[in-house]
């Protein structure tokens, strides 16, 4: 009976303490590095990806376990976050632990002609970092 009670109450000890932490496992960090000097699709790559985060996953925003943050590297911020992840230019990411989905290419791609092809590879690369 006393170890039962002994671990029932280690349990409810973690369990406090775990809910305490704002990270959880399944948080998604959506990143865009950019530098000040910025061209038309460069702003339009940041306005789709904004967008189709808030609007493909407006209760995982709310709650904060997908993030959407346009980071400039030519800042302090900026810098510090893209060394953290490795990043030395402009860049579109989507980051879940230790899984990333480097979307920038298709950023580039779509972001001016075909924004909802865009939109389409942002929730397959949030989804696929979720498994």
């Amino acid at each position: 009976m006393k170890k039962i009670a002994t671990s029932l109450l280690a349990m409810l000890v973690m369990s406090s303490l775990m809910a305490s932490f704002p990270f959880t496992a399944n948080q998604v960090d959506v990143y865009y590095f950019h530098f000040s000097r910025r061209c038309a699709t460069c702003l339009n790559v940041e306005k789709v990806s904004k967008e189709s985060i808030e609007s493909l996953f407006p209760d995982q925003v709310k709650s904060g376990d997908v993030t959407f943050q346009s980071l400039n590297l030519d800042e302090k911020e900026g810098e510090t976050i893209g060394k953290k992840h490795n990043i030395e230019g402009q860049t579109l990411i989507v980051i879940c632990g230790d899984k990333r989905v480097d979307l920038t290419d298709k950023a580039f791609l779509y972001a001016n002609g075909s924004p909802e092809k865009l939109k389409g590879e942002i929730k397959k690369a949030v989804e696929d970092v979720l498994q």
